[in-house]
């Protein structure tokens, strides 16, 4: 199951188990049986601390995975490989006594939950977005004895997908009933259940004094200003729903100069590693809701609480743009998905569409035709705007069919799930319908500036914020960087730039004002 290399690496992890775990399997003559034991027994080999037993579960194959004597109240149903098999390592690790990174106050929070949580993950193994879902359940399972957690491959389990009419992973139950989907972060989903979590963190927040530099926004832009502004060494905040923004979703990424391939979630732990080298205040799961300037810039927070700067930088990014047309949002998580990567596998066998032309809609086309059985990709202009390589690919593949002129009007489904979509040939102004089980959208980003649109910063007809050449906005002390600007290129290393020039000219414009008061007081 693992070559040399892995072993390798593996090995220096298990180093690590500081007392005595089980891991425990639950097996049959099924050939992913057999692979799951091979590897199980393969990791108990590598370390004298590792015992392996069987253990009957209600889903074959498992394994769980508990400290020597204990029952495992973390669980994997499937093999957990690929993207999982960090979620494994950590597991081990922890049932072994090995700490934890996160926040000490949030895993003190976790220790004190009250009430019993049983958590399951329906997962993909070539989903991105599920690990840190699993890893974060696993946690808490480690370290609260009222919770347990098991993470379900759907490719392995499908009876269970169609029941439970799972379209989009990671989805998690609670207590056999829906949590939650998509990216959670552990500090979200312990927030979700601890009721009045959100109060006391509003009030911790408002007490906090006026920043000189406050970063709305994580991902690249974000992560940039706030280092370059620590390094000035004046006091800098950064506020954002999670740390990474977009990036998280991105799989493969090759225009990194220097870099010749990486992967978002793997570029976003550097980041944040960088970030917290500095004195920078980062506060996450918190959305803005308001912008107002009357001498210090206040930043209002949808949890009520308010920050306050003496300037500010706005990097809040973009998020999928959607279709807007009937039943998208009714089948949302349903049939209609934004990661082929991520929900590509669910359809294993099955019809499915992909919105959009550009290289984004191509590269999921592809990606997705050698799982599914067939892959329509309607775009709405006359041509398309994907790299020419990647349309000789897309055109090779004997089950891709792509529609050109084709306006989609309207998402199909049957009360539970998606049946397929309607769509208008824009030359000929007829209707026609496809049959479909999947509609993955990707026709490009919308900034994240909803919030705002009742304040004076300026923004265009799309949305963007208007910046100058240095980052300023339209008020004074309000500067923005990254995709949610009217940078016209949205790349990383653009933003990461243009964060670095937003933050550069915040602490001119510091220095300026600074002074310009200094010389009023003494005139």
């Amino acid at each position: 199951m693992l070559d040399a290399n892995l072993k390798k690496q593996l090995d220096t992890y298990l180093q690590n188990i500081a007392k005595p775990i089980e891991v425990s399997v639950s097996v049959d003559d099924s050939p992913k049986s057999k692979e799951l034991y091979e590897l199980a027994a393969e990791i108990a080999e590598m370390s004298s601390k590792i015992t392996l037993k069987d253990a009957a579960d209600k889903r074959t194959p498992s394994m769980g995975v508990a400290a020597a004597g204990e029952t495992p109240r973390v669980r994997f149903a499937g093999i957990p490989m690929g993207h999982e098999f960090t979620s494994l390592v950590l597991a081990l690790l922890q049932a072994g006594g090995h700490p934890s990174k996160a926040d000490p106050a949030l895993l003190e929070q976790i220790r004190n939950l009250q009430g019993e949580f049983h958590f399951e993950t329906y997962i993909s193994l070539s989903c991105q977005n599920c690990p840190d879902v699993v890893q974060a359940l696993n946690l808490m399972s480690t370290l609260n004895p009222n919770i347990t957690h098991v993470m379900i491959d759907g490719a392995l389990f499908k009876d269970e997908v169609e029941s439970r009419q799972i379209m989009a992973v990671p989805t998690v139950f609670l207590n056999g009933e829906h949590f939650g989907q998509g990216r959670m972060t552990l500090a979200e989903i312990v927030n979700k259940i601890d009721s009045g979590a959100a109060e006391r963190k509003a009030a911790e927040l408002n007490e906090k004094g006026p920043y000189e530099v406050l970063i709305v926004g994580g991902g690249p832009a974000g992560a940039s200003a706030a280092i370059y502004a620590a390094r000035k060494g004046i006091r800098t905040g950064l506020v954002a729903e999670r740390f990474g923004g977009q990036v998280m979703d991105t799989v493969g990424i090759e225009n990194f100069i220097s870099v010749p391939y990486t992967e978002g979630p793997k570029l976003v732990a550097s980041l944040e590693q960088h970030v917290k080298e500095y004195d920078i205040d980062v506060i996450t799961e918190q959305s803005a809701a308001k912008l107002t300037s009357n001498g210090l810039i206040e930043i209002e927070l949808a949890s009520g609480a308010t920050l306050r700067s003496k300037s500010v930088i706005l990097a809040t990014g973009a998020r999928w743009r959607e279709m807007n047309v009937p039943g998208e949002q009714e089948y949302r998580g349903k049939g209609v998905a934004y990661c082929p990567h991520c929900d590509g596998p669910l359809f294993k066998g099955k019809r499915v569409a992909v919105i959009g032309g550009g290289n984004s809609g191509i590269e999921a086309a592809i990606d997705l035709a050698g799982i599914v059985e067939h892959v329509t990709v309607l775009e709405f202009s006359d041509t398309l705007r994907a790299d020419e390589v990647l349309q000789r690919k897309a055109r090779s593949l004997p089950n891709v069919e792509i529609i050109m002129n084709a306006a989609t009007t309207e998402v199909r489904g049957d009360g539970s799930k998606v049946v397929g979509l309607t769509y208008t040939d824009r030359k000929t102004g007829e209707s026609h319908q496809v049959d479909v089980a999947g509609i993955f959208v990707q026709i490009g980003l919308i900034p994240n500036t909803d919030w705002l649109k009742d304040s004076e910063v300026k923004l265009t007809r799309f949305g963007e914020i208007e910046i100058d050449a240095r980052g300023a906005t339209s008020v004074p002390g309000v500067f923005a960087a990254g995709d949610v600007t009217t940078v016209p290129f949205k790349q990383i290393i653009i933003s990461m730039g243009a964060g670095a020039t937003a933050s550069l000219a915040a602490f001119d414009h510091l220095i300026r004002t600074s002074a310009g008061a200094e010389e009023k007081a003494t005139a």
